[in-house]
C-alpha cells in the first residue's frame, strides 16, 4: 500500500506500514531525500518512532495489552516479576525460567555499601526522585557498564530489577532518619518492598498479604505503556548507545516531570486543597467545570484513552478492598471517594468520558499504603521499570537502529553581519 504526496510538480508514492492490530503509519524516512522537505508534529504526537512488539494501546475503545495479553487477564493470573519477564522477554516465562528469575533477583539484592554513602550525601530535604536518578545513573560506576552482548544486558537488567527497590526503600529510611532494612529473598517482590520500607526492627510484623498484592497489582498496571514521554527518552539516550542504567535513568528524568510521572501526586495535592477549604465538593466540582478557573480536577480523563481507563477499572477493586482492609481513618480518603461519586453523576463529565483514571486510584491506594506523597513518582518507576528495559533490549536488538536525530524547521534569523555594540573592541 502507498500514500501518494503532491508537493508543487513533484509527486512521490510513500510505503504505508501497518501493524498486526490493523494501525497504519506513513513510512517518511526517505521525504526529505525524495523532496527536501520534513514534516513538522509538535510534540511527537502523529509521529511514529519505532515498530514496537510490546504494548498495543488502543484509546478509543480503551484497550490496553502486554504483549498481546490483555491487562485485566496479566492481573488476574501474573505476579509482577511475571509481568516484567513477559514484558522484557516476549513471553511468560516457564516454571524453571520463572524461579531462575527469582533466584536471580535474590543474589543482586545487595547493595555496594558506597551507595549508603551516596545517598547520606544529600541534604534531608532531597526529593527521592533526585536521590534515586543519581543512584541508578551510579550504577554504571558500581557495575559493569558493557551492555553489548547478551549475557551482558542480562546480567545488567537482574541487576537493576533487584537492586531498585531496596535503593528506594533507603531512600525513604535515609531520608526520614529511619535505620535500613534488608532485603529478604523468600518474599515476593512487591512484599519484600513493604518489607524494607516498613519493617521496625524492634518488633516482628508480617508484611499483610492483601496490601502486598495490592501493589503488586498497581505495579503490574504500570509496567509499560507504549511510546510515552519517559519511555521515548529511553530509546532517544539509549540509541546513542549508552549502557543500560544511564539509559533508565534518562527516563525516570523525563517521568519526573508534573506532566507525566507526578499525576497521582496531583491528585493528593488536589484533595489536600479540597480538605483545607471545608471539604466543599460542589464547590470545587463547578470550579473544574469554569475554563476562567484554576482549578483542575486531577486523576479524570488521559490524554490516550478516549474512553474508560482500562487500569482504572481494575484498580477501583483492588482500592476497595484495600481501604476496606486497612481501615485506615484518613479524611482526605473518605473525601476522594466523595469526589468520584459526585463526578461519576454529574453529566459534564461522564458526556465528556472524565472518568477517574489510574492516577486518580494509585495515589488514594498508595497514601492509604502509608507511603508518602514524595515517594509516588519512585513507585511509578518501579513499576515501569519493565517496560523501560523491555523498549531499551527491542531497541538494541532492532538492525535498523540509528541515533535519535529529530529535525526542526527553523524561525531565527537570517544571515546578518556583526556590529560590535561594545565600545573599544
Amino acid at each position: 500500500m502507498q500514500a501518494e504526496l503532491s508537493y508543487g510538480d513533484t509527486k512521490i508514492s510513500l510505503p504505508v506500514i501497518e501493524g498486526t492490530e490493523q494501525e497504519k503509519a506513513i513510512d517518511i524516512s526517505k521525504l526529505r531525500g525524495q523532496t527536501g522537505l520534513i514534516t513538522l508534529d509538535n510534540g511527537y504526537v502523529n509521529t511514529g518512532s519505532c515498530e514496537s512488539k510490546i504494548t498495543f494501546i488502543d484509546g478509543e475503545k480503551g484497550i490496553l495489552r502486554y504483549r498481546g495479553y490483555d491487562i485485566k487477564d496479566v492481573c488476574d493470573k501474573c505476579d509482577f516479576l511475571e509481568t516484567a519477564y513477559l514484558v522484557m522477554y516476549g513471553e511468560l516465562p516457564t516454571q524453571d525460567q520463572y524461579d531462575q528469575l527469582n533466584a536471580d533477583m535474590g543474589d543482586h539484592y545487595l547493595v555496594d555499601e558506597k551507595i549508603l554513602h551516596i545517598m547520606e550525601a544529600f541534604p534531608r530535604t532531597t526529593h527521592p526522585m533526585a536521590l534515586m536518578i543519581g543512584l541508578v545513573s551510579s550504577l554504571s560506576g558500581f557495575y559493569s557498564a558493557q551492555t553489548k552482548t547478551e549475557a551482558e544486558q542480562r546480567n545488567a537488567v537482574m541487576k537493576l530489577m533487584a537492586k531498585m527497590p531496596v535503593m528506594m526503600a533507603w531512600c525513604y529510611r535515609v531520608l526520614n532518619g529511619l535505620p535500613r532494612i534488608q532485603a529478604d529473598r523468600d518474599l515476593g517482590y512487591a512484599a519484600n518492598f513493604l518489607h524494607m520500607m516498613f519493617k521496625d526492627p524492634t518488633r516482628h510484623r508480617e508484611v499483610d498479604p492483601e496490601v502486598a498484592k495490592a501493589l503488586d497489582m498497581l505495579l503490574i498496571l504500570h509496567a509499560d505503556h507504549e511510546q510515552n514521554c519517559s519511555t521515548a527518552t529511553v530509546r532517544v539516550v539509549g540509541s546513542s548507545g549508552v549502557n543500560l542504567y544511564t539509559a533508565i535513568a534518562g527516563g525516570m528524568c523525563s517521568l519526573w516531570g508534573p506532566l507525566h510521572g507526578g499525576a497521582n501526586q496531583a491528585v493528593i495535592e488536589m484533595l489536600t486543597r479540597i480538605h483545607e477549604d471545608g471539604g466543599n465538593i460542589p464547590k470545587y466540582i463547578e470550579m473544574a467545570k469554569d475554563k476562567d478557573s484554576d482549578f483542575r480536577l486531577m486523576g479524570f480523563g488521559h490524554r490516550v484513552y478516549k474512553n474508560f481507563d482500562p487500569r482504572a477499572r481494575i484498580i477501583k477493586k483492588h482500592c476497595d478492598i484495600v481501604l476496606s482492609k486497612l481501615n485506615v481513618n484518613d479524611p482526605l480518603l473518605t473525601l476522594a471517594k466523595k469526589l468520584e461519586e459526585a463526578a461519576l453523576n454529574d453529566p459534564y463529565f461522564s458526556d465528556r468520558k472524565l472518568y477517574p483514571n489510574v492516577d486518580f486510584y494509585s495515589g488514594i491506594m498508595y497514601k492509604a499504603m502509608g507511603i508518602p506523597t514524595s515517594m509516588f513518582t519512585p513507585m511509578f518507576a518501579l513499576g515501569r521499570l519493565p517496560g523501560w528495559i523491555g523498549q531499551w533490549l527491542e531497541l538494541m536488538a532492532d538492525p535498523k537502529l540509528r541515533i535519535s536525530r529529530p529535525r526542526q524547521v527553523y524561525q531565527g534569523s537570517s544571515l546578518r553581519s556583526v556590529e560590535s555594540k561594545v565600545a573599544d573592541n
